[in-house]
């Protein structure tokens, strides 16, 4: 009888070994397939080594960025001048330095201090005089004798206001245009620019209230060279003299010693 127990014993013993074996065999293609995928992750992550642990557990290919291009100005003018300058830093353009006397305005660190506070307005005010710099360059390449005088200011006029994006009383014209000394003409005027003409076109751009005005002359027929080259000097004259402290009639009396050192001959009459 304990024989008999014995070898039942024994016959269940294998038999449960024989399915462990046959379940083992079973899993072991999975079981080698995991291995294989392990063996795999730690080649790849011992070809890296600096990476930090982030980086390994999950790289990422990373998509290289293309710097947006500036675009450039059109012919006619047409970009406003914010996209043609996207860090919102306008140029500073021709700068006159302060005189002998007032240099301590540069050396004091109290007055480059307060300088540096008023860098937005100044911001806002080279906005406002690169688009009237724009404007004007457009506007002397078309100029020719034979123009309407009103469709001259509209074509200034809708010029500036594309290039100062206009926007109410945050930018846009500072004032309407004037010809000659401030006269504009109104819609339905006829009048004709010649070539005989001497003419001076005023015109104003404005950024948060803050006016660049500014007036060049034009004249076709070069027997007037020598005054738009007289009035040129008197112009840069007073710019150099100006500054703060100085007095106006300084200002004036060195700009009229200027124009009075050029003369004019005009159909042989002589003008000084």
């Amino acid at each position: 009888m304990e024989k008999e127990e014995l070898n039942a014993m024994s016959i269940e013993e294998k038999a449960t070994s024989a399915f462990e074996n046959c379940k083992q065999a079973s899993n072991f293609p999975s079981l080698l397939q995991k291995e294989i995928e392990e063996n795999i992750d730690m080649l790849a992550l011992d070809e890296s080594p600096d990476l930090p642990e982030s980086a390994k557990k999950k790289k990422k290919k990373r998509k290289s960025k293309k710097k947006k291009e500036v675009p450039e100005q059109t012919d006619p003018p047409s970009i406003p001048i914010v996209e043609l300058f996207p860090s919102g830093e306008f140029p500073e353009g021709e700068i006159q330095h302060y005189k002998d006397y007032n240099l301590w305005r540069i050396t004091s660190e109290e007055k480059r201090e307060l300088e540096r506070l008023e860098k937005p307005i100044y911001n806002s005010v080279r906005r406002a005089a690169e688009v009237h710099r724009q404007v004007r360059k457009y506007i002397r390449s078309i100029l020719k004798p034979g123009m309407l005088m009103i469709e001259l200011c509209e074509t200034l006029e809708n010029t500036v206001r594309k290039l100062i994006s206009e926007s109410g009383l945050q930018a846009g014209i500072a004032f309407p245009t004037g010809v000659a000394a401030h006269w504009t003409p109104n819609s339905g005027d006829k009048t004709v620019l010649q070539y005989d003409d001497v003419m001076k076109l005023d015109f104003g751009t404005h950024v948060d209230g803050h006016i660049v005005d500014c007036a060049f002359t034009v004249a076709f027929n070069p027997i007037f060279d020598p005054l738009l080259e007289a009035s040129r000097e008197a112009t840069n004259t007073g710019i150099k003299e100006s500054g703060i402290d100085v007095r106006l009639c300084d200002v004036g009396a060195a700009i009229q010693e200027v124009m009075e050192s050029y003369e004019v001959d005009v159909n042989g009459k002589v003008f000084q």
